[in-house]
Formats: structure tokens, C-alpha cells, sequence
């Protein structure tokens, strides 16, 4: 895996500052990492990064009522949101277009990162995920991503954790 440090590039994309900023703030260590090829979805991440496909922890903004909803989901899930809806009992969940996205998440659809928004979101967690040592998730860009266990992941977003499928 090819990585950029951000030291060696002239300018940093100002969204991808703002996430590392994020995990500083919140006490972890600064663990995004940039590629040089897209990694926009959990398989060309998983491949990139030499992980499992499952350790891929998918940050998907959903609209619930008019207001977002984040479910951190396992690469290797299809999220069920009428069983999550049920579960919580939320109303219908479907899926957010790429500028509800934006406004909510501050980051685009395929780098959106499990923290810094412009504001707390409702956060479910799959609990598949726990069975993964390393976590990886997107980092504000399609081109970086960070990681972390799946305790701080917890920690830091106060998801509640849920079954997604």
C-alpha cells in the first residue's frame, strides 16, 4: 500500500484536515492514511488496504424522518433498514441522495467519515464488526481512509450498537 503524507503533499483537501483534526481532538492518534487510487467502496478499499472486506466499516448516511441517520456498517453487509427501523422503532429509513449527504455529513458519499460533521448524527453500529481486530472507515475523501478498533469507533460516535442484516 502507497501512502501520502500530508507533510510531502502541498496542499491538504480541507475536509480530510478537519477528520484528522477530529481524531486529535477525541484523543486518538492521527491514522488516516491517503492512497493514490479511489477507495470508494469497501471492496476497492479492502483490496487497497489489504484488510477483509468486513473489516471495512461503511459510513451510510440515511434520511429518517427528515433527519439523518449514520449506520456504520460492515463491508460485507447489505443493510435491512426496515429491520433497524423496526428495532428502534423509527420510521421509514431510506436511503439519503448525495447533497443531504453533504449538508449532514460536511463529506461526500464514498469518504464519508464516522466523525467530524458539522454536527452530532444518530449513530447505529453493526456489530459485526466487532469481531475485527483493526477497523478501517473513511476519512473525509475518496481517497483516504483511518483506522481504528471497534471500541473507539463505539467511544466515538455514542452509537448505539444494532444487527443491520
Amino acid at each position: 500500500m502507497t501512502t501520502q503524507n500530508p507533510a510531502e503533499s502541498s496542499v491538504e483537501d480541507p475536509i480530510v484536515a478537519n477528520v484528522r483534526a477530529s481524531l486529535v481532538a477525541a484523543g486518538l492518534g492521527d491514522t488516516v492514511v491517503v492512497v493514490p487510487d479511489s477507495v470508494a467502496t469497501a471492496a476497492t478499499a479492502a483490496a487497497v488496504l489489504g484488510c477483509d472486506v468486513g473489516a471495512i466499516a461503511n459510513s451510510l448516511i440515511f434520511e429518517c424522518d427528515g433527519a439523518p441517520l449514520l449506520i456504520l456498517a460492515s463491508g460485507a453487509a447489505k443493510v435491512d433498514v426496515k429491520m433497524v427501523a423496526r428495532q428502534h422503532g423509527l420510521a421509514k429509513i431510506t436511503r439519503a441522495d448525495p447533497e443531504f449527504v453533504l449538508q449532514h455529513a460536511g463529506q461526500p458519499v464514498g469518504g464519508v467519515a464516522p466523525l467530524g460533521h458539522p454536527a452530532p448524527l444518530k449513530t447505529f453500529l453493526d456489530t459485526d464488526l466487532a469481531q475485527y481486530p483493526v477497523l478501517w472507515a473513511g476519512a473525509g475523501s475518496h481517497q483516504a481512509m483511518l483506522s481504528l478498533s471497534y471500541q473507539q469507533l463505539l467511544d466515538l460516535t455514542a452509537a448505539t450498537e444494532t444487527a443491520v442484516r
